[in-house]
């Protein structure tokens, strides 16, 4: 058994403020993905570098208190790798993936678009880029379990007010046609959705108004697993009972040896 949590912290220090790090000791996760976690490794204490029992590895955005990604992990890869080739991806420190051998866990932070057109039209290329690299994976036949704040929602179901949001970024016709594909025709599987299928599913809530305290929230932080893991998920939740961030983690256990 393995678990798998992915969390968008809105910045490792603000989160481990928030107590973020005394939940995750508790948890006795396999792997825990970060985004956003706005901050250099030089930044960091040693705390959040190294937290008791795991190793962490980080790739970080060039541009300070902005963007980065991380995985805290108790067993020591294999191999460890950060960025994806194109400048978006490794320059906004968007992407960072462990080898475990038997398992390829990664965690992903998608551009979002919602700051303007400019924003929108990188994440649309992103997404053209991703898409071939997720192509050359499948070809690999290797398990992959890629973590993330995806920033777009798939489905009807996956956020509260869709029908007000159809023009907007994270839930454009566009975006989730993406969607359609990386879980149709790229072979790839929503984790969380193998065993969960209800409404009110949330990972991110927007701080105006009261979105947390109604739950008019968006699903945008996934789990997605190759062909031959779709079958191993044996639990999913949405931890809600504290908040670190403006996301939940989203906590997956697989029947898998990590």
């Amino acid at each position: 058994m393995a678990r798998i949590i992915t969390i968008n912290v809105n910045g490792i220090r603000s989160a481990a403020k928030k107590g973020f790090f005394d939940w995750m000791q508790e948890q006795n996760a396999d792997v825990i993905c970060l985004q956003e976690i706005k901050a250099q490794e030089a930044d960091l204490a040693n705390h959040l570098l190294q937290p008791e029992g795991y190793h962490a590895f980080f790739h970080c955005a060039e541009k300070k208190g902005y963007s980065g990604v991380g995985i805290f992990c108790k067993k020591h890869p294999k191999k460890i790798s950060r960025g994806l080739g194109w400048a978006t991806a490794d320059q906004e420190g968007r992407y960072i993936e462990a080898d475990f051998g038997e398992v390829v866990v990664a965690s992903l932070y998608l551009p979002s678009g919602t700051s303007g057109e400019e924003r929108q039209t990188i994440k649309f290329d992103f997404l053209e880029k991703y898409a071939e690299h997720l192509r050359q994976l499948q070809k690999n036949q290797r398990d992959y379990i890629i973590c993330g704040d995806w920033n777009i929602a798939h489905k009807q179901i996956d956020l509260k007010n869709w029908r007000g949001n159809q023009k907007n970024s994270g839930f454009l016709p566009e975006e989730r046609a993406w969607m359609d594909k990386l879980f149709g025709d790229f072979g790839f599987h929503d984790a969380f959705r193998q065993i969960n299928f209800e409404a009110d599913q949330y990972t991110w809530w927007s701080n105006r108004g009261q979105a947390w305290a109604k739950n008019v929230g968006w699903r945008i932080d996934y789990q997605v697993v190759t062909e031959g893991l779709k079958n191993t998920v044996k639990s999913a939740s949405i931890y809600k009972d504290q908040r670190f961030s403006d996301h939940a983690p989203l906590i997956i256990d697989y029947v898998i040896p990590i």
